[in-house]
């Protein structure tokens, strides 16, 4: 018999910083607590994928596109999918990342726009690969975070 696990994928609410802050730990750089303010901001959706009612996976739909001015300049009105992560380890290439991806198109399509940037580090070669087998191209847009 198999069984099968149900992935949800839902904007980050209050509650839910506390339990990232004890998933993967942002330290004092607070990372899920200013992508959530942001996302009440209106400028991005905090996305965090559910998996038997714990975190496996989130990411920064940013609205006003990448923080690079370079970025923004080249790809005017584009949001970025950014802070993509999947954790543990031993949850990935399970088509979460993949999953959570697609969400966040949706939610693009569904705003109007056209095109998504996904921001990768330029070691981070397995997330580059999925991004690509996606059907998303390298820009040569290089930029510090």
């Amino acid at each position: 018999m198999e069984i099968r696990l149900i992935l949800e994928i839902k904007e980050c609410r209050a509650q839910d910083v506390k339990l990232l802050e004890q998933w993967t730990p942002s330290g004092r750089s607070q990372t899920h607590a200013r992508r959530f303010a942001r996302q009440q901001q209106g400028v991005s959706t905090f996305l965090i994928a559910w998996l038997q009612g714990l975190p496996t996976a989130s990411g920064e739909l940013k609205w006003t596109g990448c923080d690079a001015p370079e970025v923004r300049e080249a790809f005017p009105d584009c949001p970025e999918l950014n802070g993509l992560q999947v954790s543990p380890a031993s949850a990935r290439s399970q088509g979460i990342g993949r999953t959570l991806i697609g969400h966040a198109e949706q939610l693009a399509r569904q705003r109007g726009c056209g095109q998504l940037g996904l921001g990768v580090d330029d070691v981070n070669f397995r997330a580059a690969a999925l991004y690509l087998r996606l059907g998303y191209t390298e820009t040569g847009c290089h930029y510090t975070d």
